[in-house]
């Protein structure tokens, strides 16, 4: 039987392209079938599709529409692919399936089509056609402007040193490096679509669109949302991600201590009116969740089945409706089993179409008994089924435990769960539009909520459900908030920087930070509530609290869009945002690109020869060449005119090698058992020290390097590294700007150019190669992560195990950037500077 790697999850991949709404599957599926079509003789699907000026007349306008859908071949499809399905399945989401569709089948096509044929044709006379706008869709471009002026506006600068930059500009660094970098590209189709997108984001194609009220009537006489599947509604569209600023409330940007760059929190969901209501949880509840309370501690202890059936009683003598899901999960040789309980409030003003979840697990992330936090959920529900104002149904869940329970029952609820593993949800209900989490195992008063927000891979909640519960918490019931562990911030520099630090620490690990976590991946804002410390907020504060966000939520017209999904928190009233920060990882990643770009230059250039000075009255060497231009003379070495042909098939077939490699360390340790996972890494600590100088040695004997090899395979491996680094920034910001940080001095030891930038080097070319290699040894991922785990004091055992566990239950991907990304890249880079290469 041949080996199968259960780690890869191809439902996680099923489970995203499932997700996808209607009109972005089938424009995927129109790029996939003109692609097919390509392979076949009979019908030229280029010459018919295309974008030609030349070409375009009355009786041929269907090519403004279809040349976005037609691409080069299989790499330019599957590269447009790429990038068009997160952007287009954004815009998708917020503005509704029939408003983008008549946006991106008619002007968002159309304009950008228009504009360039004025230039190309009526002022260039040039004939250039344009297909898919040549490996990123003319769409793109387009989304990529809107987006950024909405970031311009809610921050108009970003700042590198002295220097303060316009955000909306990123696109056109964007433009440039595809342009520098891809060859086949239409430097001008890009531009004309950026501009149709800055246009459409400052707001002056709006009156393009047609009027929301007859789209409403066609969705309504065709019953859209009922005969579409993943048909999104025109009454969940919004204006961009990044959000509109309210007129009356415009955040404050400026710099701290030493000019740090944020700005202060601020709702942009009008409709959530926080602490606008007066909250009544509170005076005879306090003994129905003292009850509640006794019931639960009184559990502790007891097998899963006797705490399902009590809290199941629980429920029904509240009035609700509830349902039962086992679980089961295979990860590092554990077996993690459980049973989630939960009920369903109906809402008495609602139609079931959406729904907002409270939650608590049994055990929080610590280990320990959630007591109070379970009480406080079942006193919760019992209070809220006396209510008759919700719009939304309220779903209560107890989950076994704070990592497989939560991600249990949310891949069950949208059909995404292995039915071998996760039993299926007999009761559902709507859409869910947010989630609470109460995480209280105190037995005592609290001190402050600390706020948890992280989510899995690094994505994050809608800022404006955090900064809801803020002034909820701080303002309405002045109960101090706390994040990131950050129990007393005095709102100093150093604070500021800590906390932010430590939010990016956790995004970069991208790990389960709570019950919370699970969510956040199926675009469901959610937030944990831990109560810390020992002060004199009492349970029923903790209850108001919960009740007044869940009042917020129940006022929403649609889903969380109006405020950033992309931000790092420096206090619970400050943030930074992706405008600002985001330039930081992409300089980092275009270091490595410029050093490739670089190094392919100088691998068709000739080595650099020894110039022989002609003696005075003598003409020049035979190795010289004498150039004469309007009357000035200049001799110039021979060689330096010529262009050598680059042998590309030994570079690229290591570098490509290497990178496969890294399949071996990411199978391994997401399938060994917690006791062999020590030993493994340990032995694979010893072998990659190793490795570099047996392959060195290897490819010395078989298949000797020469100087342009090694020009190759350096730059080969950074253009790989910079064009994943940069993508991954805009996914994974921190993990993004850690892992090239660490991987920087790859652009610099062994670095061919040394020979002649430093020609007075007192290190022989030896002595640099070694100790080239000791920095690249002490800079390896192994080596990182010993350091890591011994520095924060946890057994190498269980930081792999828990990695192992994020990998197959909550599909945590950081191990691919790590085994598959940043140790191939170290591998190349220790296998050129080796002293026996």
């Amino acid at each position: 039987m041949a080996p199968s790697i259960p780690g890869f999850h191809p439902a996680k991949l099923r489970s995203y392209i499932f997700r996808l709404p209607f009109f972005t599957r089938v424009i995927l599926l129109f790029i996939i079938i003109f692609w097919a079509l390509e392979l076949q003789s009979a019908w030229n699907v280029a010459q018919w599709g295309a974008l030609v000026p030349a070409e375009v007349n009355l009786g041929t306008m269907y090519r403004l529409n279809t040349y976005p859908l037609i691409h080069l071949g299989f790499f330019h499809a599957l590269l447009n692919t790429f990038a068009l399905a997160p952007l287009l399945e954004r815009f998708e989401a917020e503005h509704g399936t029939l408003l983008t569709a008549a946006m991106f089948l008619g002007p968002l096509s159309t304009l950008p089509a228009a504009a360039y044929l004025i230039i190309e044709r009526g002022i260039l006379r040039g004939n250039t056609s344009v297909m898919g706008a040549r490996l990123s869709s003319v769409w793109v471009f387009v989304l990529l402007g809107a987006e950024a002026i909405k970031a311009w506006k809610a921050n108009a600068h970003f700042q590198i040193g002295p220097n303060k930059i316009p955000t909306w500009t990123t696109p056109l660094f964007a433009l440039i490096f595809v342009t520098a970098l891809i060859p086949n590209t239409s430097f001008l189709g890009h531009l004309c679509a950026l501009g149709i997108g800055y246009v459409y984001g400052l707001g002056y194609l709006k009156i393009l669109a047609p009027p929301e009220n007859i789209l409403r009537w066609i969705e309504g006489k065709l019953n859209l949302l009922g005969r579409l599947p993943h048909y999104v509604s025109i009454d969940q569209k919004t204006y961009g991600r990044y959000g509109v600023l309210p007129t009356s409330n415009t955040p404050v940007s400026g710099g701290g201590e030493a000019g740090t760059p944020m700005t202060y929190t601020y709702i942009s969901e009008n409709a959530l009116l926080p602490g606008q209501v007066h909250t009544y949880f509170g005076g005879s509840e306090q003994n129905v969740f003292n009850a509640y309370k006794y019931e639960v501690q009184e559990l502790a202890g007891k097998g899963q089945e006797e705490i399902s059936n009590k809290l199941g009683d629980m429920f029904k003598s509240a009035g609700l409706r509830y349902a039962r899901q086992k679980y089961e999960y295979q990860a590092a040789g554990t077996t993690y089993t459980g049973e989630n309980i939960y009920a369903i409030l109906r809402a008495p003003r609602g139609d079931a179409t959406e729904a907002i979840v409270l939650v608590a697990a049994w055990t929080n992330m610590d280990g320990e008994l959630n007591q109070s936090g379970v009480a406080l959920t079942l006193a919760l529900a019992r209070y809220f089924k006396r209510w008759s104002l919700w719009s939304k149904d309220i779903i209560v869940l107890i989950t076994a435990d704070s990592r497989a329970g939560p991600q249990a029952w949310v891949d069950a609820y949208h059909d995404e769960h292995v039915s071998s593993s996760v039993a299926p949800l007999p009761l559902k209900s709507g859409a869910l539009q947010g989630v609470v989490v109460v995480d209280n195992a105190l037995d005592h008063r609290f001190e402050s909520i600390h706020i948890v927000y992280d989510g899995i891979n690094g994505q994050l909640p809608n800022l404006d459900l955090f900064n809801t519960a803020v002034s909820i918490a701080s303002g309405q019931l002045g109960i101090r908030v706390a994040l990131q562990r950050m129990w007393k911030h005095n709102d100093s520099y150093r604070e500021r920087l800590q906390t932010m630090l430590r939010g990016m620490v956790r995004q970069g690990l991208g790990h389960s930070s709570g019950p919370h976590s699970s969510f956040i991946p199926y675009h469901v804002d959610a937030i944990t509530l831990q109560a810390v410390g020992d002060g004199w907020q009492d349970d029923m504060a903790m209850g108001r609290c919960v009740e007044s966000i869940f009042r917020s939520l129940n006022n929403l017209l649609e889903h969380f869009h109006q405020s950033f999904f992309f931000y790092l928190l420096m206090q619970a009233d400050r943030f930074v945002s992706i405008g600002t920060y985001l330039p930081s990882a992409m300089l980092v990643a275009v270091n490595f690109t410029i050093m490739a770009i670089a190094l392919w230059i100088r691998s068709g250039r000739p080595p650099a020869p020894k110039v022989a000075t002609p003696m005075p009255g003598k003409g020049p060497s035979p190795e010289m060449d004498i150039i004469e231009k309007d009357g000035m003379t200049a001799v110039t070495p021979k060689e330096s005119l010529t262009i050598l042909e680059r042998q590309m098939f030994v570079p690229v077939c290591l570098v490509v090698s290497l990178h496969f490699l890294g399949v071996v360390p990411l199978y391994v340790f997401n399938n060994s058992s917690l006791k062999t996972l020590p030993y493994y890494f340990f032995l694979f600590t010893i072998i990659n020290s190793l490795l570099p100088t047996f392959l060195a040695n290897l490819i010395h004997h078989q298949a000797p390097l020469t100087p342009q090899h090694h020009l190759l395979i350096q730059s080969f491996s950074l253009l790989l590294l910079g064009m994943f680094l940069a993508t991954l920034a805009t996914l994974n910001f921190s993990l993004s700007l850690f892992v090239g940080l660490l991987s920087a001095p790859l652009s610099f030891v062994g670095n061919p150019f040394s020979a002649s930038v430093e020609p007075k080097d007192v290190f022989p070319p030896m002595v640099r190669r070694i100790r080239s290699t000791v920095v690249l040894q002490l800079l390896s991922p192994p080596v990182f992560v010993w350091t890591v785990c011994i520095l924060w004091g946890s057994d190498i055992g269980e930081a792999l195990a828990e990695a192992a566990f994020a990998w197959k239950v909550n599909g945590l991907w950081v191990q691919v950037i790590v085994w598959c990304v940043w140790w191939p890249a170290w591998l190349v880079g220790s296998v050129l500077v080796n002293p026996m290469l």
